[in-house]
């Protein structure tokens, strides 16, 4: 977030310009339930899309209540969270600026991030967890893991920004890394799906998927070019590098695809797509079009193979936030300490570009503190919710399929897939147990 050198002034251009970023950021939530929705099995393809929509109205409130101003309120301990001044949006005005921008709208510019973040964990443990559950964890993660990340990057006087010295544009840390990072957590703490390794779980409707990918790319314009905080050239570089490093991304996976599979697929393209959108998170305000584009070409690269290290390592990661959020999270907010450049950051810069080693360091420091917090804290509240709760779906709900056991409804029966009927619902359960996801 850009908030530095900008001195208190309302600007309607950059509010007007921020206002839209907003509607975008929230689309995103939406186009991932889309994109999750469409690579599990059908049995379990609405209650994926609910684990998104859910997350939408439970971390808005919360954040509305208490995380705002725990993440953004007045520095209360030494840079790891803020204070509870603005409980409730309390003392608030309307007339209130941060920046060059109504502070009720950086709030709720804040906010998208927050609901994105939490939702993109869901698909760690897609097809096995109790939705109960999950709607307690996205309030609880919110309020004990999101929020003093934000605080300590985004926040003026959190010590990451303030004291470390990391960059980080859009969210790389408190974003993609930190919602990798609990998702290997929650992935671990639930165990794999019934038959992970022995049946293929492949996609149900890959035309779902590509839908939600686009809408994501078309929404991370907002995320990336709104981090800018107003309408300026700075906002222009950074829509500028999102599009660059999404065409990279998607090409360097179809490229590896095609040395090591033989055949280019559509799902490649799309997680091509986000790992290069990934990447250039947290550095699309602080690298040139070079730097956008190779650091997009790495991600593709390297997440192609990334996602195949769950079936080595056994860990079920059921839709790739490890390999695909985690890994090219870790690239795009590294790789800053080598390809950012003075012109783009206002003073420091990467290996390539003169700024020696220190940059890169400290961009180190920060995926290792952002990473391993996440990690921890989330398997502490995972393990937690289990043991009082339960978070692993029961055995016979998960093999009928958390649709009809969880919510009494199927696909089928809302014409998404076909006409609803018995014999199609018997179809879904047949058919279910060899169409799932692998990105």
């Amino acid at each position: 977030m850009h908030l530095a050198d900008a001195t208190p002034a309302l600007d309607t251009g950059d509010t007007a310009w921020l206002l839209a970023c907003t509607a975008l950021v929230l689309l995103m939530t939406p186009a991932l339930a889309l994109f999750y929705g469409g690579m599990v099995r059908t049995k379990s393809a609405l209650n994926m899309i609910m684990m998104s929509f859910v997350s939408i109205a439970s971390v808005s409130v919360v954040w509305l209540l208490a995380g705002y101003s725990l993440a953004f309120g007045e520095d209360t301990a030494l840079g790891l969270i803020g204070g509870l001044d603005h409980l409730g949006m309390a003392g608030i005005a309307p007339d209130a600026v941060t920046g060059h921008v109504p502070t009720l709208l950086f709030a709720a510019f804040q906010l998208t991030f927050a609901v994105l973040t939490v939702a993109l964990i869901s698909g760690a443990i897609a097809d096995r967890a109790r939705f109960g559950a999950w709607v307690v964890f996205t309030v609880l993660w919110t309020l004990l893991v999101y929020v003093p990340v934000a605080h300590w990057v985004f926040a003026p006087g959190g010590w990451i920004l303030a004291k470390l010295g990391a960059l980080d544009f859009a969210g790389g840390l408190v974003v993609e890394i930190n919602c990798g990072a609990a998702g290997l957590a929650l992935a671990l703490v639930l165990g794999p799906r019934l038959g992970f390794k022995r049946e293929a779980m492949r996609p149900h409707n890959l035309p779902l998927v590509l839908l939600g990918a686009g809408l994501l790319w078309f929404g991370w314009f907002g995320f990336n070019g709104g981090s800018a905080l107003g309408a300026n050239g700075l906002a222009a570089a950074a829509l500028l590098n999102t599009q660059a490093a999404g065409c990279t991304g998607l090409a360097g996976w179809l490229l590896v695809e095609k040395r090591r599979d033989g055949h280019a697929t559509t799902l490649g393209a799309a997680s091509g797509a986000v790992a290069g959108l990934v990447a250039i998170t947290p550095s699309c305000g602080s690298v040139d079009l070079v730097g956008a584009l190779l650091i997009g070409l790495a991600a593709g690269v390297v997440c192609a193979y990334a996602v195949g290290w769950k079936f080595r390592l056994g860990f079920d990661d059921s839709l790739d936030v490890v390999g695909v959020h985690l890994v090219a999270g870790v690239i795009g907010t590294v790789l800053i300490g080598v390809f950012a450049t003075a012109v783009m950051t206002g003073g420091p810069a990467g290996l390539l570009h003169g700024g020696g080693l220190a940059q890169l360091g400290k961009q180190l420091v920060a995926v290792a503190a952002v990473g391993g917090y996440s990690f921890a804290a989330t398997y502490g509240l995972g393990r937690a919710i289990e043991r009082v709760l339960g978070f692993r779906a029961e055995r016979e709900h998960e093999l009928t399929g958390l649709d009809l056991a969880v919510h009494a409804e199927s696909a089928y029966d809302h014409g998404v897939l076909g006409h609803g009927s018995a014999t199609a619902h018997a179809a879904v359960l047949a058919h279910s147990s060899d169409r799932s996801p692998a990105v």
